[in-house]
């Protein structure tokens, strides 16, 4: 079994150094600069419950090198995955399977869902189709990642917590594909069951990100302030109720309550969110995947949605004060004419309105006039969050 890890960082070194001793599978991955350097050099070292463990592994920038894979196992942020599809065509066969790990709304998320919805596109992660035309959202294997680890020097994952990987067919199926990686991952001591409604387990772990990350990143607080606070927590709770909504609207359920939801975020602590620790680090800020596509989204099924419109406004705001946002490049080059502006919104409009055959459409996401702003940023790679 040939697995590549595209993005070797904090969770690609951390699957990858599990799977490196797995009996069967001939591993690569794929990273860039001082790590890529470390990982040649030295091998993958894993940091975990005070021991280290070294294992050898085949390194490399350049997919074209590999040939193809049964699994490539992207775990880039939404954005950096984005930019790199084109780059990974080298590495897909005729039956090739492409794992996504990224936090948030999947560019495939639409694939194989039931009407009138199937087949809709979300231009928030997946600008110009990239991604559905490159890779094709029939190798999609959704993934949603629960452990938290990072880079703590070249070479070198440190393991937070957490092992569990889950697994899923966009179709709902309990595929064979699935089956085989899934005993691939447990065979190198992770956890990763096959669920039959991944979806809903999308939005479970999106429905704390879409308001934490964003408001811990606007106030500087911790996990824990962030849903005890009683102005912070009043923000989340609402979020969580427009998401619920557009959620529900889409077929997924929650099986647990929002007061829970947010109860259990407190009990992680002092936790400084991924987008948190990217502001602190100045890198670039992971907003269109956890906020702008659950806007979109809403748009799609025709959900009102006034707080994530304003927090997405005011972090949206922060992260370009910064120069930190957008983050997916665009040919326009310089600040739009407000005509300018209307016109991409209208195009916009009319291309959902297209994709999404006879779906409703509210109102359209700020996605499209934003990225007349949108310019390559430095990627960076964080901890998921709880």
């Amino acid at each position: 079994m040939k697995i590549c890890i595209y993005g070797a960082g904090a969770i690609g070194g951390f699957v990858g150094h599990g799977l490196a001793s797995v009996e069967g599978v001939q591993l690569s991955l794929v990273a860039r600069g001082a790590h890529l350097a470390a990982l040649r050099d030295q091998g993958l070292t894993l940091d975990r419950d005070g021991e280290r463990r070294r294992v050898e592994v085949r390194a490399t920038d350049d997919p074209a090198e590999l040939g193809h894979q049964d699994y490539v196992i992207v775990a880039l942020k939404a954005h950096q995955a984005w930019e790199a599809a084109g780059r990974m065509i080298p590495l897909l066969g005729p039956s090739t399977a492409v794992v996504t790990c990224q936090n948030g709304v999947p560019w495939w998320y639409f694939h194989k869902l039931e009407a009138p919805y199937e087949g809709c596109r979300l231009s928030s992660v997946d600008p110009e189709d990239r991604q559905w035309h490159a890779i094709g959202p029939e190798r999609a294997i959704g993934c949603v990642v629960y452990p938290a680890t990072e880079i703590s020097e070249p070479g070198v994952i440190k393991h937070v917590y957490g092992d569990k990987f889950a697994l899923g067919e966009p179709d709902g199926t309990v595929s064979a594909r699935c089956r085989s990686l899934a005993e691939a991952l447990e065979a190198g001591g992770f956890t990763a069951p096959i669920l039959e409604d991944l979806r809903s387990e999308i939005w479970l772990k999106l429905w704390g990100n879409l308001c934490f990350n964003p408001i811990s990143a606007l106030t500087r607080a911790t996990l824990d302030v962030v849903a005890t606070d009683p102005g912070t927590r009043l923000v989340a709770d609402a979020m969580m109720q427009e998401a619920e909504r557009i959620a529900t609207a889409l077929g997924a359920s929650f099986r647990v309550t929002r007061e829970r939801r947010i109860d259990g975020a407190a009990k992680v602590g002092a936790h400084k969110t991924s987008m948190l620790q990217d502001l602190e680090r100045g890198r670039a800020l992971e907003i269109d995947a956890l906020v702008t596509a659950v806007q979109e989204m809403g748009s799609i099924v025709g959900v009102e949605t006034p707080v994530i419109d304003g927090v997405l406004g005011l972090v949206g705001l922060l992260g370009r004060s910064q120069g930190l946002y957008p983050t997916y490049p665009d040919p326009v080059v310089g600040h739009p004419t407000a005509a300018a502006v209307a016109e991409s919104l209208k195009r916009g409009t009319d291309e959902q309105t297209t994709r999404c055959r006879d779906a409703p459409l509210a109102r359209r996401g700020r996605g499209a006039a934003d990225r007349a702003f949108r310019r390559p940023t430095e990627p960076g790679r964080s901890p998921h969050d709880a």
